[in-house]
């Protein structure tokens, strides 16, 4: 299993390499660093750690391809830094793996109270496949399920432990969703916004709800939420509607409410 206080960091630049390494630190990490996307790789295989901080922009392969290189092999929670704010990379980078991202120039105080809050969040506990010893210049494996919620258990947890809608089942303990009957696979952060929204009961969930939620805060705790906040949000669940196979123009399961939040479909 990944070491609870053990962090990579990739990035290029060495000002912001030596920052990030510091408040990783400061926070009790041991860390380790690369430059490179490959590099970074390799330590990560090696040290296993619990969290990894991912530059988009790298020499050689890029933070997207890296994030995919480092899901085949590993469980640790990615947070991707970009300069870049428009959505379209934020969507690439959470479905290229990742559990978050922040954009540049970020504050390290929300850096580390995000990390912390990941950790606080259940986690899976499926190995790596043991293929994923091979050399890392090779082709990339497909992720598996970006460290999804896992497969059904052989034996079927109790009925009353499944939150239902149109189909559509969600057991929040063993962190499993069905859809007609066929397994969908999910990432943390998507997992946690799908179980909220059951829980809810047709109850509109807003947006600043649901990103406390995965910051591990209850609602009403804090009022400050990001615009990046509320952008990872709208991009979880697009990949979410993707996943489940939905539009949002015709919704099954959820429909949004404009400028508001997200419910459950009547």
């Amino acid at each position: 299993m990944p070491d609870s206080r053990v962090a990579v960091v990739i990035e290029d630049e060495a000002d912001i390499r030596q920052l990030l390494s510091d408040v990783l630190e400061s926070a009790g990490f041991t860390v380790y660093s690369a430059g490179s996307g490959l590099e970074g790789i390799e330590l990560v295989r090696e040290h296993r750690p619990v969290v990894t901080t991912l530059d988009v922009s790298l020499p050689g392969i890029d933070g997207f391809e890296t994030a995919k290189r480092l899901r085949a092999i590993s469980s640790t929670y990615i947070v991707m830094l970009t300069a870049r704010s428009e959505e379209i990379d934020a969507l690439q980078g959470l479905e290229a793996g990742a559990d978050d991202y922040v954009t540049k120039p970020f504050r390290p105080r929300e850096l580390r109270a995000r990390i912390e809050a990941m950790l606080r969040r259940p986690r899976t506990h499926a190995q790596a496949p043991a293929e994923a010893s091979a050399a890392v210049e090779a082709e990339p494996a497909t992720p598996a399920a970006e460290t999804a919620a896992p497969k059904a258990p052989s034996a079927a947890p109790a009925d009353g432990a499944w939150l239902e809608h149109h189909g559509l089942r969600v057991h929040p303990e063993m962190r499993f969703v069905v859809r007609d009957d066929a397994d969908v696979d999910l990432t943390r952060s998507e997992f946690d916004i799908l179980a909220e929204l059951l829980a809810a009961r047709g109850r509109v969930v807003g947006k600043t709800e649901l990103a406390l939620m995965l910051r591990g805060e209850h609602y009403g705790s804090s009022d400050f939420v990001s615009d990046s906040d509320a952008r990872a949000i709208e991009v979880h669940m697009a990949n979410l509607r993707r996943k489940l196979g939905e539009r949002p123009s015709q919704p099954r399961w959820i429909e949004t409410v404009r400028g508001v939040g997200y419910r459950l479909t009547r």
